[in-house]
């Protein structure tokens, strides 16, 4: 009775194996679809913000629901000064027409200075302003990171910059660069002059503590610098990336 007993056992528990393992199967295949699905997602907003303009993003969305509404006009790189353009590189990113998205000597620096700094480069910036959220985790410092040279391979540096300008926050719920031009100088961004484009570059990326209408001396030395960092990047070809 008991070789019976013993020989009964043997197929549940072969049953109950092969449940296990197909269940174990399901679980692989969902996250494989799950992830190549997200992968899709990933890859299809790239392509679209590529072509066209986002209509919002997650921080300008957010501080709308806050403020009960922001302020942006979008305009069209041809449509900017120049001297802005280049007022933003040489602030944010001097070797932005240099690098696939990640700025490896600059992360070095920073990691060298015991991490105190950013190394974010002006791409980094843009694809976390467009697609994920503020803050400091490492989750999205990893997205980040991955869809930065995504983004690099799809997007010319030329629209990059124009959707970063386009993007960027100015001063509580001013974003853009058009919308700027006009809160602190009653002009249109492609009529900035130097002085004005450096100023507004100088009060990124801390917008909400800084005027660039009534700019304390800090933020005039930093403007006089961008002054001549964006000469510089203009005079050794550093700026041919993003001008026609």
């Amino acid at each position: 009775m008991a070789k019976s007993s013993t020989k009964k056992k043997k197929p549940a528990a072969r049953s109950k194996a092969r449940t296990k393992r197909s269940l174990m199967s399901r679980v692989k295949r969902l996250f494989i679809f799950g992830g190549l699905a997200v992968l899709s997602l990933i890859v299809v907003a790239t392509f679209a913000v590529g072509l066209m303009n986002p209509p919002t993003t997650p921080y300008m969305y957010s501080e709308g629901r806050r403020l009960g509404g922001v302020t942006q006009d979008w305009v069209a790189m041809e449509n900017i000064a120049p001297v802005m353009a280049r007022s933003a590189v040489a602030a944010e990113d001097a070797n932005f027409c240099l690098h696939w998205g990640l700025d490896v000597n600059a992360i070095r620096a920073t990691i060298d200075r015991g991490g105190n700094g950013g190394a974010s480069t002006i791409s980094q910036q843009t694809v976390k302003n467009v697609f994920l959220w503020h803050g400091r985790s490492w989750a999205r410092k990893a997205m980040e990171a991955l869809w930065t040279p995504l983004t690099e391979a799809v997007w010319s540096k030329r629209r990059i910059l124009e959707v970063y300008l386009n993007i960027a926050e100015f001063d509580e719920g001013v974003f853009g660069v058009q919308a700027a031009s006009q809160h602190y100088f009653g002009v249109n961004a492609r009529d900035l002059s130097p002085t004005q484009a450096a100023r507004l570059a100088a009060i990124l990326p801390s917008p909400k503590n800084r005027s660039a209408s009534n700019p304390s001396s800090f933020v005039r030395q930093r403007a006089a610098s961008i002054l001549d960092g964006a000469a510089t990047i203009e005079a050794d070809g550093r700026a041919a990336c993003f001008e026609d």
